[in-house]
């Protein structure tokens, strides 16, 4: 954020947005993890360990000593795992590609920003 705020000191109008990926962990499709991984050039038998990792995976609801039936999940990946930030990282590592404006990360923070000197500028962002 230093260099946002150098341009701030310096004059410029600086739009910044603000995105918290913390719940994103649980939205990642299996199968499109699985594909971004392949992209990245991981394959054969470090593949095949995490896609069997993934697969077959059950969770259920326990509220107040009730249980849920067990469903099969889809999608997210591991909390509380070595592997499950990784994996996330991985998967959201091409998003980068298509934004025009500049970017920071940190952990599931990310903060996109973009000097605004006209209406195209707000629009780019």
């Amino acid at each position: 954020m230093e260099e946002v705020s150098n341009y701030l000191d310096s004059g410029f109008l600086v739009d910044v947005i603000y995105l918290d990926f913390q719940t994103a962990f649980d939205k990642v499709p299996h199968r499109r993890l699985i594909l971004k991984l392949c992209a990245h050039g991981i394959g054969g038998n470090i593949l095949q360990k995490i896609e069997n990792w993934l697969s077959d995976r059950k969770q259920r609801v326990v509220l107040n000593g009730q249980y849920s039936d067990w469903r099969c999940v889809f999608s997210g990946v591991p909390q509380g795992s070595v592997l499950g930030p990784l994996l996330f990282v991985v998967y959201i590592l091409m998003t980068d590609e298509c934004i025009a404006s500049k970017i920071l990360k940190f952990a599931d923070d990310t903060k996109v920003y973009h000097i605004v000197n006209s209406t195209k500028d707000c629009e780019i962002l």
